[in-house]
C-alpha cells in the first residue's frame, strides 16, 4: 500500500481576504480524502501542532494548520507570536471563524478532496473548533478540552461562552475532557451536554479520570499517554465514520 505523504508551509485566504501563513500536509495519492483543519492552542503554530497534521496525513487525512498568530507577529517563534496575540487578548472570535472557512476551501480545493472537512481543536482551539461547526457547514468536529465555551468569561480575552450558539450546530460533535480539569470543569462540560441534548444535537463525549487539561500534550507534564492514546483512537473512528467518502 502506497503511504507517502507530503508536508510544507504554504498560504492560504483567510478572514476578510487576508493571506495568512498555514501549514499543509497529506497523502501523496489519488485515493478520494476527507480533510481536517487543525486548530493550533495557545501557545500557537508550533512544532507540535504540525506533527498533529503530519499524524492525520499518515491516517489517509488532508490537514491544514492556520497560522492564526500570522497577521500579529509574522515570522515570529511561536512562543514569541503566541505572547503578542495573548497581550492583545486573543484571536477575535470572526477573524477565527474566517480563518477556519479559508482552511475549508483549500482543503475542498485539493484534487483528492472527497468534499468533507472536519475541524479538531485543542485548549482554546478547542472552543475555537466548537466555535467553527456553529457558525460554519462542517461534516465533523471534535473539541479537545475547550475551555470558555460554557462557563464565565475570561477578562480581558476574547473569550467568551458560545454555548448560546449550540442550536446552530451543524454537524456531529466529538468531545474529550479530562476529569481533573478546570478549563473546563466537570460541571462546564456538563452543561455544554445538557445544552446539545436540548437541541437534539448529535454528539460523543469520553471524560477521563485522573486526566487534566492539555493531556494530549507529548511535550508537557500534563501528557497522560492511557488518555492519549484513547483518545486518538476515538477520534478516527469518529472521523472514520463521518469524513469517509
Amino acid at each position: 500500500m502506497y503511504d507517502a505523504t507530503f508536508a510544507e508551509s504554504i498560504t492560504i485566504t483567510g478572514h476578510g481576504g487576508d493571506t495568512i501563513e498555514a501549514y499543509s500536509a497529506r497523502p501523496l495519492d489519488s485515493a478520494p480524502r476527507g480533510g481536517v483543519v487543525v486548530i493550533h492552542h495557545m501557545p500557537g503554530y508550533d512544532i507540535q501542532t504540525k506533527e498533529i497534521a503530519r499524524n492525520f496525513a499518515a491516517h489517509g487525512y488532508n490537514a491544514v494548520v492556520p497560522n492564526l498568530y500570522h497577521r500579529e507577529a509574522p515570522g515570529a517563534s511561536p512562543d514569541d507570536a503566541a505572547a503578542t496575540a495573548r497581550a492583545q487578548g486573543g484571536v477575535p472570535d470572526d477573524r477565527l471563524v474566517g480563518d477556519v472557512a479559508g482552511g475549508v476551501a483549500y482543503l475542498k480545493g485539493l484534487s483528492n478532496s472527497n468534499g468533507k472537512v472536519a475541524t479538531i481543536g485543542y485548549c482554546s482551539g478547542g472552543r475555537q473548533s466548537f466555535l467553527a461547526a456553529v457558525s460554519l457547514q462542517l461534516d465533523a468536529a471534535v473539541d479537545c478540552y475547550g475551555a470558555f465555551v460554557t462557563g464565565e468569561a475570561r477578562e480581558g480575552t476574547t473569550m467568551v461562552p458560545i454555548v448560546d450558539k449550540t442550536p446552530t450546530l451543524s454537524c456531529p460533535l466529538l468531545g474529550l475532557f479530562g476529569n481533573d480539569d478546570q478549563y473546563p470543569s466537570p460541571a462546564q462540560v456538563d452543561e455544554l451536554e445538557e445544552a446539545l441534548k436540548a437541541n437534539g444535537k448529535t454528539y460523543e463525549f469520553h471524560r477521563y479520570d485522573g486526566a487534566g487539561h492539555a493531556f494530549f500534550a507529548v511535550n508537557r507534564p500534563s501528557y497522560r499517554p492511557e488518555a492519549a492514546t484513547d483518545g486518538w483512537q476515538k477520534i478516527f473512528a469518529f472521523y472514520g465514520k463521518h469524513l469517509s467518502a
